[in-house]
């Protein structure tokens, strides 16, 4: 049968009038009345008929009521599946791959707010290592989260928040001592950061520009060794503004602007199409981006 039919039918068995059925389908009363008798034929029964002023159903129209409801419900969950999601029914496994200096700040948050709502959900964190890879079409990755670039053209991505670097340091360092301006900057020795040990980066080009170099003394492959570094030596390494404050002061650290013109970094989800429209993906994907902008022991962040 026509699944409009069947629309139909529900109205007319819930409402007991054709005006009022006309009403909740947005058409117009005639074209019902068309299609009740249609509906009659199809049945073989009258359904609805006349008792004074108003409709009343009969037998076998009371015996279609709630059938009908239960199948056009059946419908709706089969074309539009989220329709009868419910999270804590979900049994999944959902891998996300970021930096650690991001996972350190969001993972409490994250699966605080995921075993509120799905106590069944795992979550499976991952390193950078196959940024740029095929990871999220193979699906090796449900998520990439961080600064998003070479990704294929395919992927669907979300702006999450935007912020800046900021340099760290020891609290005792001696670049406090006075102002921290590009040339006291330039001459500190520096912490690199990078999977691939690479010694140059946006900061050095900066730096170019003003006719000031730096030294990177030492690469470290992950913002958490860094800052274990600056802890122990008078090396200034990078973090992202007002992230992790209680870790960075409980390890005595102090954050300074960067006295540098630096575009700001944007922080996003990238994920791959076929996962857009699952329920359960997307709703992992709300949670985590509410864990970004809302994380664990952090400052305020920038939502666009």
């Amino acid at each position: 049968m026509d699944l409009n039919l069947l629309r139909a039918l529900d109205a007319l068995l819930q409402e007991n009038s054709v005006t009022r059925a006309a009403e909740r389908l947005g058409t117009s009363p005639a074209a019902v009345s068309r299609t009740l008798a249609r509906l009659r034929r199809a049945v073989g029964d009258p359904l609805l008929v006349r008792a004074g002023q108003g409709m009343v159903p009969t037998p076998r129209a009371l015996e279609l009521r709630e059938e009908v409801g239960v199948l056009l419900s059946h419908c709706d969950d089969v074309l539009r599946p989220g329709a009868g999601f419910d999270a804590v029914h979900l049994q999944r496994t959902f891998t996300v791959q970021a930096a650690d200096l991001l996972l350190t700040g969001l993972a409490g948050a994250l699966t605080d707010r995921v075993h509120a709502e799905a106590p069944h959900v795992d979550v499976v964190f991952l390193p950078e290592a196959l940024e740029g890879g095929p990871a999220l079409r193979q699906g090796w990755v449900d998520v990439e989260l961080g600064v998003l670039g070479n990704l294929d053209p395919e992927i669907r991505t979300q702006q999450l928040t935007r912020t800046t670097l900021v340099g760290i340091a020891r609290s005792g360092h001696p670049l406090f001592d006075g102002r921290i301006d590009a040339r006291r900057f330039a001459a500190a020795d520096h912490i690199g950061i990078s999977r691939l040990g690479k010694r140059l980066g946006p900061i050095d080009s900066a730096l170019a520009e003003l006719g000031l170099r730096r030294r990177t003394a030492v690469v470290v492959p992950s913002h958490t060794s860094a800052m274990m570094l600056a802890r122990d030596t008078d090396l200034v390494a990078l973090t992202l503004a007002d992230w992790l404050p209680d870790t960075t002061s409980a390890l005595g650290l102090r954050t300074f602007p960067i006295p540098l013109d630096l575009a700001p970094l944007d922080l996003g989800m990238a994920w791959h199409p076929r996962n857009s429209s699952d329920p359960g993906h997307r709703w992992f994907r709300d949670r985590l981006a509410a864990a970004v902008l809302t994380p664990s022991g952090t400052g305020t962040t920038t939502a666009t």
